[in-house]
């Protein structure tokens, strides 16, 4: 995935284009997303703020990529060079999704992509992009995508952009992890506790599921049966287990032991605690039967993955 990031650019939406994906990558412990970041001159891009983002080099339209996303500020509504248009445009011919973040979206417009098709920018430039570009179907959603193009009004919608890219390409577990990492949930007061699963505004949202997780999340130590959590829930077994399936993709007991073994993997990479109370703290009877779970899920025992 190649990212242009225009000069003027919000560092916001640079972070959350890249960061759900290097999570993911985390995550999974595998490169799944490659992206390179890059401008036009080959030189760092100043974002909106004043800081430079470093880039790999100059963006070349006949580099190797699946996608194409480019970034940009308010400047980018006219200030385009022609040269970067045609390279974008030629790039386009190439790649299997193109994208426009924020003021991004006027640059796939100038470069004449978005013509006949759905789109939506940052809200303050609604009224003046569907002027400049009569034939878009220019929405104010949050995120639009009318493939193979996609574009997304700002830093937040990104993000979510981001995390639905995710789920469609690893499930909606690997995404609920991601939003994770980000503490990204639904609007909460400061003094409320930060959970360990952030539901966010990803596809799928259902308040049963939201309670389940959140039984399951605290209850780490001492695991409950999938029978006592759909008691607690309010719904049968049964029901659970559809929606759980339905949702994420996988049972009640095999989310709630990843994410027991999840938890476990914080504290081998960012503690020094002894297996065994690590063991004990992810709901496991013994340090030998945590191992084993641990190998099975992370390809290597806990005490090799844990830095020297």
């Amino acid at each position: 995935m190649t990212i242009l990031v225009v000069p003027g650019a919000s560092i916001l939406c640079v972070a959350s284009a890249i960061d759900p994906l290097r999570a993911a990558n985390r995550i999974a412990g595998e490169k799944l997303f490659d992206f390179r970041l890059v401008s036009a001159d080959g030189l760092p891009a100043l974002t909106s703020c004043g800081l430079p983002v470093a880039v790999e080099g100059v963006f070349d339209p006949c580099a190797p990529a699946d996608a194409l996303i480019v970034i940009g500020g308010f400047g980018a509504r006219s200030e385009t060079a022609k040269p970067v248009l045609a390279s974008i445009r030629r790039m386009a011919r190439t790649v299997r999704a193109i994208g426009g973040v924020e003021a991004g979206t006027w640059v796939l417009g100038h470069a004449g992509l978005l013509e006949n098709r759905a789109a939506t920018t940052h809200w303050e430039d609604l009224e003046d992009f569907s002027t400049a570009f009569p034939r878009t179907d220019i929405r104010p959603d949050r995120y639009v995508i009318d493939e193979p193009i996609f574009t997304a009004g700002g830093a937040s919608p990104t993000f979510d952009l981001m995390l639905h890219l995710v789920r469609s390409r690893l499930g909606m577990a690997i995404a609920l992890d991601v939003a994770s990492v980000f503490i990204y949930d639904q609007t909460r007061a400061a003094s409320d506790a930060q959970p360990l699963v952030s539901l966010g505004r990803l596809d799928g949202y259902d308040p049963r599921l939201a309670k389940a997780i959140r039984l399951m999340e605290g209850h780490i130590e001492r695991p409950l049966t999938t029978a006592a959590i759909a008691k607690r829930t309010g719904i049968s077994t049964r029901t659970l287990e559809t929606l759980f399936q339905r949702r994420i993709g996988e049972t009640p007991g095999a989310y709630a032991l990843r994410l027991r073994l999840n938890a476990a993997r914080r504290l081998v990479l960012d503690t020094s605690e002894p297996m065994a109370d690590i063991a004990t703290r992810t709901g496991f009877a013994s340090a030998a039967s945590f191992s084993r779970a641990f190998s099975t899920a992370f390809g290597m025992p806990p005490t090799r993955m844990r830095p020297a």
